[in-house]
């Protein structure tokens, strides 16, 4: 894989890019489920191909919209990359730096080297490739807009698969998230290897089957518990 020259981060709300830079957008999917790991996705366009209608911010989108934009974005992007953090990054490194791992592997992972990489929310992922941080960037920029759609799809396929497994928790309806379904079936059966072993719903169900468990540190955990307080995250 080619490796991007060296350069500066620069994050804000400043446009940083030119006429001739090769954009990139990325963003992620998965920080507020109970289970899976959190999946990120970086886009970059075709500019010889025509524009996508209706891409926007993929919160608003129907699973159905999403599936029909996958194939749309896959079809016209000059190069795309998807790529996740593991249950066990997120207990160890926090749900938060777990996203950003995921973003920066995504990036690292494209075909083609971009020369700015745009990212949705307020930080950027540590890259050796100048990069902006979007505040609600994935309904402004088209590039941003694509990636979580992206992620949000093929981590649904994921947790799709992973129902096959353990149709006991309904992971195919509700995709891992907190649902009162989903929170009834952690309490019936207890958590299984799949579930975040850092978020307190998955703690406490060990607890109540006296599961053992390792040693989290407290700032992990806290990445976890600031999660409650952000309703965008737990929605997607």
């Amino acid at each position: 894989m080619a490796r991007a020259a060296k350069a500066k981060s620069t994050q804000g709300g400043l446009d940083f890019s030119s006429p001739f830079d090769v954009i990139c957008g990325v963003d992620e999917a998965g920080r507020g489920p109970l289970a899976g790991p959190v999946v990120a996705a970086a886009v970059i366009f075709d500019p010889d191909k025509p524009r996508i209608n209706g891409l926007n911010d993929s919160k608003s989108l129907s699973a159905k919209r999403r599936e029909e934009l996958y194939e749309q974005i896959v079809d016209r992007a000059l190069a795309y990359c998807i790529t996740s953090a593991s249950i066990e990054e997120i207990d160890t490194i926090n749900i938060l730096h777990a996203s950003m791992l995921a973003m920066k592997r995504a990036v690292e992972g494209l075909s083609i080297v971009p020369t700015l990489v745009k990212v949705d929310g307020n930080r950027c992922p540590t890259l050796s490739i100048r990069s902006e941080a979007v505040i609600g960037g994935d309904a402004l920029i088209k590039q941003i807009s694509a990636a979580p759609i992206l992620a949000k799809v093929t981590r649904d396929r994921m947790l799709v698969d992973l129902h096959q497994a353990f149709p006991m928790y309904g992971f195919d309806v509700h995709s891992g998230y907190g649902t009162p379904q989903h929170l009834k079936a952690l309490r019936e059966h207890g958590p299984c290897a799949h579930h975040r072993r850092s978020f307190a719903p998955v703690r406490e169900a060990h607890a109540r089957f006296s599961s053992v468990l390792p040693e989290i540190a407290p700032e992990v955990l806290q990445a976890t518990a600031d999660l409650e307080h952000d309703s965008d995250t737990l929605a997607f």
